[in-house]
This record gives structure tokens, sequence and C-alpha cells, in this order.
């Protein structure tokens, strides 16, 4: 019985515009890049015009990309739609020539990264997350456990959107991020998809790969964390700590407007810090689109140490090289 190849497969439209089969031949590289949080998913794309046939696209004009396998007996054949891209910048470089395409996440549009003024009271999370959302025509999704926190005051000074966002999930340990049209706002590690739904953990063994890292950082000593907090009826400032132990005191340098987000903010930190030792980089030696952002993982085969954590995807590249085929590179941080 002959064994069945894996081969690699994508499509790409240009403005709507199908340019897969003008592209497949001349296919260098395509480089897909998903972020965790407020960064926006990556896209480069690099093609050969070493017969300059090729017309550069204007920036602005949008990408859809699909990426998969067209056959193959340890793949799943199919493409996975990765979604729109807004193209940003283009390159022409040689010899040889070739035309290099770089795009970021259409949902990551120039009216999220301006910054403005704009102030809160006596509101919540999730009503605040509800008009970012609604000024940037996205869909909001809060979830119910931070959408309640109280807010009295809050302040946008100079301060894009996405960049508020991400002062949010830092604030009230949660990952912010912006996903298929719709704003999520939810706690890290929570493993939800954009609709609410539990995202199913997924298993990897050491066989899938052909390299990994796996590091421990110090982890921060400090026992405790303290926050300033302005104390309006007093006139003054005060300050919140949160924790205990043997370690010295982190201080946050942002003064809170409450003493409620100080603590919240405090808590975050010690949560963060909490994650932070472990780290797991994977390079898997076939393509799988199943893996993205914030999925639940556990890991099979390595050293005793490194099965046992509880694992998150934070960032995952796919790649398609002409003549290396379709990998995926993946580095995953400890859950707790």
């Amino acid at each position: 019985m002959t064994a069945v190849n894996n081969v690699p497969d994508f499509k790409v439209t240009l403005d709507g515009t199908d340019l897969t089969d003008r592209i497949r031949p001349r296919l260098i590289s395509l480089r897909l890049s998903e972020k965790r949080g407020g960064d926006a998913d990556q896209l480069e794309i690099t093609i050969d015009d070493s017969d300059g046939k090729l017309a550069v696209p204007r920036a602005g004009a949008t990408l859809t990309v699909q990426l998969g396998w067209s056959a193959g007996a340890d793949v799943t054949v199919g493409l996975v739609d990765k979604g729109k891209f807004t193209v940003d910048e283009i390159e022409h470089s040689g010899p040889p020539d070739q035309i290099t395409i770089r795009a970021r996440a259409a949902d990551f549009t120039s009216a999220i990264a301006i910054r403005r003024e704009k102030s809160w009271h006596d509101t919540t999370l999730g009503a605040i997350v509800r008009e970012i959302a609604g000024r940037n025509k996205l869909t909001p999704r809060c979830a119910p456990a931070l959408a309640s926190i109280a807010v009295k005051a809050m302040a946008q000074t100079r301060e894009s959107d996405i960049a508020l966002l991400r002062r949010l999930g830092r604030e009230n340990d949660a990952t912010a991020t912006v996903k298929a049209g719709v704003l999520i706002l939810a706690p890290t590690g929570a493993a939800t998809t954009a609709t609410g739904a539990a995202i199913p953990a997924l298993t990897i063994r050491r066989g899938d790969g052909d390299r990994h890292s796996f590091r421990i950082k110090k982890r921060d000593e400090a026992g405790s964390v303290s926050a300033d907090w302005h104390d309006r009826k007093g006139a003054k400032k005060k300050t919140v700590t949160v924790g205990s132990g043997t370690g010295e005191t982190k201080r946050l340098t942002r003064t809170y407007s409450s003493e409620d987000a100080a603590r919240r903010a405090a808590t975050a930190e010690q949560g963060r810090a909490a994650r932070e030792p472990r780290t797991l980089d994977l390079g898997l030696a076939l393509g799988r689109l199943e893996i993205y952002p914030d999925r639940p993982v556990t890991v099979a085969g390595f050293k005793a140490e490194i099965d046992a954590v509880k694992w998150l995807v934070s960032d995952v590249s796919h790649e398609l090289i002409a003549d290396r085929g379709f990998t995926t590179a993946l580095t995953l941080e400890s859950a707790a």
C-alpha cells in the first residue's frame, strides 16, 4: 500500500479576488503569528518576483487566508479560515526579486489605535467594555465575573482604546483581545471562546515535535504587592497591600482611583508573577491549525516536571515554506 504524503495547502484572496493559483508557484513562505491578549495577529507572505510580472498590492488592501492540508495520512485534510488581514507594509527586495506583504488582523482598525480623552464615573467594567466595543463596531463579550466589577472613576488620558484594554487586562488579571469582530475580556486562563464556550484541552506528545525548550525562571520573591490609591475624601494618597510572606514587597508605580481598583491591580500582579516562571517552546513537525492562543494544553513524553504542568498556549506561529513544508511553533506558559 502506497503511503500518502502530507501536502500543505492554502488559499489567499486580495480585496475579494482569489490569488491562490497565481501565488502557489511563486510562494517562498507564508507565516501567520497568532497572539494572546491585545496584540494583533500578524501575517507575512513572501513571493517570487524574479520575472518582474507581479503587481505590488496597495497598503490598506484586505487579505483573507486559509491554511491546512490537501492530502496526508498524519494530518486533518482541509482548510481552516484564519480570518481577514489589512496590509500594513509591502517590501520589494532583490536580487533575486521578491515581494513581501505584511498585514495585521483586520479587527485592529485604525480607530482602535487612536489616542483619546475619556473619563468614567460610577459605572462597571462591563459597561466600559461595551462602550469601547460600540465605538469600534465590535461585539462586546465580557466575562460575568469581570463585567460586574464596579468602577468608581477611571480616566483614559491620551491613550488608545487598545492600550486601555491592555491596561484593563493587566489590572484585573484578565486577557483583553479582539477576535473575529468580538472584543473579549476574560480572566487569564479562562479557556473560553468568543461565544463563551469552553475550549477543550489539547494533548501534545513529544513525538509530535522536532524540538523543545523548557525554561524555569527565578520566581518573583515578592511576599506581597502594594498599590497606591487616591482618597478623594481625605485628599491624600493611601496604600493597599495584598499577600504575605518572607520576600520583599513589590510596589506598583501607578496610583489608582479607588481602594478596590488598587487591590485588584495588586492581586492581578501576584497572579501574573505566579505564572511567569515556567515556559515551554515547541516546534511541531506538522502544522496544526487547531492550536491557538489561550487553548489549554497537556504535554506527554517529556520530563515528569514538564508533563505535570497545566499549560496554556501563549503564542503560535504557523509557517508554510515552499521547500520545507508546513510547521507550527508555539509557546506555552504555566496556567497556574
